[in-house]
């Protein structure tokens, strides 16, 4: 296994020879530029590593990988027109820098690019790929309705949270990993696992997105501290304070996620000494913890040598050591 870095790389090297501006430009040239924005790219990577974990040589499942990064963008096109944001890694969203018709169906276009990727596959790895493709990417439109649901709703619980972010995020994290040992042609043992491994990252990953929007440092958290609760974002936070709060707690928690003042400072500051008197945010570093754990524990299981499950421990660990 390489470093990130040797990943990240492949990865931009292999995008930036897709040459997909072509006519019409107006559905090509918004796919190009959303790309090009770049970000982590942390599900495309995922992909390469799984498929060194199983013994092939990475730049067999690029192809894989570009998919899952190609979805991944185009669930972001559409997610930006839903919630009307101007800004997506700094830059302009497509509506705004195009307009909606044409982020619509540029996003439209780029879930059609993504399958055309795995054309590049045997048949056997293409109907595997394919498969586990179209499970995970209903699995994606299921966990956002499932978040644009629950925006009007006041009795979510969390179990159902749980669903939502792992469908939203967590499955996407999976897929990406199983698409590497697929193209490995490991065992289906072996690409279980890694896909449970995945997936309780990824929820790992998201409660710690969660904690880190209340309580991370502005400085190095890459986004505005505090911008779920000035959105009134029912998180695993919220969901378990409400669960741990009295009477008078619950009330003004309530309250404070049915307004919307011109300054934030004081609400953020309330909300957050909630979610600290009540346990909940101890509750949700917990489950953060809990579901590392669980990660891990399926390491134990996979048929790999033991320095490629210390690789992957690290590599989740260093996932989780965002700075707080």
């Amino acid at each position: 296994m390489h470093a990130i870095s040797h990943y990240q790389e492949l990865i931009t090297d292999y995008f930036s020879e897709l040459h997909l501006t072509k006519d019409p430009k107006n559905l090509y040239e918004p796919i190009e530029y959303i790309l090009s924005l770049g970000g982590k790219r942390m599900r495309p990577i995922l992909t390469l590593m799984a498929a060194e974990v199983f013994d092939i040589d990475c730049k067999n499942a690029l192809a894989a990988a570009t998919a899952i990064e190609v979805f991944h963008n185009f669930s972001l096109v559409h997610d930006d027109i839903m919630d009307d944001a101007p800004l997506r890694r700094g830059n302009e969203t497509v509506h705004e820098k195009w307009n909606i018709n044409t982020g619509i169906l540029s996003g439209d276009a780029m879930l059609i690019l993504a399958y055309q990727h795995f054309e590049e596959y045997e048949p056997k790895i293409f109907r595997e790929l394919a498969k586990l493709f179209s499970k995970t990417a209903l699995e994606v439109c299921e966990g956002q309705q499932y978040d644009v649901d629950f925006e009007t709703r006041d009795d979510v619980t969390i179990p159902e949270y749980l669903k939502m972010i792992e469908y939203k995020t967590a499955v996407l994290v999976a897929a990406a990993m199983k698409m590497g040992a697929i193209v490995a042609e490991t065992t289906s043992e072996n690409a279980e696992l890694i896909y449970d491994f995945g997936l309780n990252l990824g929820l790992a990953f998201q409660l710690q997105d969660d904690y880190l929007d209340a309580f991370g440092d502005p400085e190095t958290f890459g986004k505005q501290v505090g911008g779920d609760i000035i959105e009134n974002k029912k998180t695993y936070l919220y969901l378990k304070a409400i669960a741990f709060s009295d009477e008078n707690q619950k009330n003004q928690l309530m309250h404070l996620f049915s307004i919307h003042p011109s300054d934030n400072a004081d609400k953020i500051i309330s909300v957050k000494e909630i979610f600290n008197t009540t346990g909940a945010s101890s509750a949700t570093q917990q489950a953060i913890q809990d579901f590392t754990f669980k990660a891990f524990e399926t390491l134990e299981k996979m048929n790999i040598s033991s320095d490629k499950k210390n690789m992957l421990r690290t590599f989740g660990e260093n996932l989780m050591n965002r700075n707080v």
